[in-house]
């Protein structure tokens, strides 16, 4: 497999900044834990369309009944 190198400029101090110390508390160095969030964010699918995500991920969410709709609530008086 052919590497490449990539070259990012104009990042603000700030960010790299907070890149090292994430890399240091993880005990890896800047490049290693760039290289590792690239290949994580380069896994991700591309959503487009973020309606139509959120609509195939409640598809394969089981649809559960709530307590409410099993037994009604009690008021007060001990009347529903």
């Amino acid at each position: 497999m052919k590497k490449n190198t990539l070259t990012i400029r104009g990042l603000d101090d700030k960010v790299v900044e907070n890149l090292k110390a994430r890399a240091r508390t993880r005990r890896h160095s800047l490049e290693a834990e760039l290289r590792e969030i690239l290949s994580q964010a380069a896994r991700q699918p591309l959503v487009l369309d973020p309606l139509a995500e959120a609509d195939r991920i409640a598809a394969m969410t089981p649809l559960v009944r709530s307590m409410a709709e099993e037994r009604p609530l009690l008021c007060a008086g001990g009347k529903p």
